[in-house]
């Protein structure tokens, strides 16, 4: 009998297989798995996309769920059930109100540049708060504008999407949803002549919520 993994020169392996095989990948990976790492993977013949559709339907409704990130693949827990995933004992790490309107900045109007999220906010960036939502693999350096210093731009990372449940950044609620949800308070967005202070440390309770580890 042959090995459904080890196919003829002219013949791929069954749609079967190929499930199983991409699964297995994308339960070994610790990170989301793009569709061309999978086909570089898979053997010669075989259709991931089409294996991960098959995937998508077979985990509708289970406790785990394929999720598009990006422009990658994963596995992970049900939204409904995210509950029975934390620990009792956690330390909730709330951002600065400056770092939350500096991503929020990033998330919305990406590509953008230092001098426009200070435009926006208007006041300065700390370099401290662009530090940190580095660190946290929540923005990343984007590509140089083709302007007179050719200034860097930021952009959301796909761990940041990964970390609020979103496929991509055309996904991210408006304010009218966020204040409904309760995870935006009712005072406006930024504007510039806004106060120097605005840039402190301290936490924002009413929308920091939103950005809690």
């Amino acid at each position: 009998m042959s090995d459904p993994f080890e196919p003829s020169l002219f013949e791929a392996p069954p749609m079967g297989a190929q499930e199983r095989m991409v699964e297995a990948v994308l339960f070994a990976s610790a990170e989301p798995v793009t569709l061309a790492e999978l086909t570089r993977r898979l053997p010669e013949g075989c259709d991931p996309a089409e294996a991960l559709a098959h995937l998508r339907r077979r985990y509708e409704g289970r406790g785990v769920t394929l999720v598009k990130v990006g422009d990658a693949y994963a596995f992970r827990t049900a939204p409904d059930l995210g509950h029975l995933m934390r620990k009792e004992s956690v330390e909730a790490r709330k951002l600065s109100r400056a770092a939350i309107e500096t991503l929020a900045i990033v998330a919305y109007h990406q590509p953008v540049t230092r001098a426009e999220i200070e435009e926006i906010r208007g006041v300065a960036v700390s370099r401290g708060t662009v530090d940190q939502l580095l660190e946290l693999d929540w923005i990343r350096l984007g590509r140089r504008r083709m302007t007179p210093g050719r200034p860097v731009t930021f952009v959301v990372t796909e761990g940041f999407l990964d970390h609020f449940g979103l496929e991509s950044a055309r996904d991210l609620p408006g304010i009218k949803e966020l204040r409904a949800a309760g995870l935006l308070d009712s005072r406006p967005l930024p504007m510039a002549g806004s106060s120097p202070d605005d840039d402190d440390d301290s936490a924002n309770t009413g929308q920091s919520e939103l950005f809690e580890d």
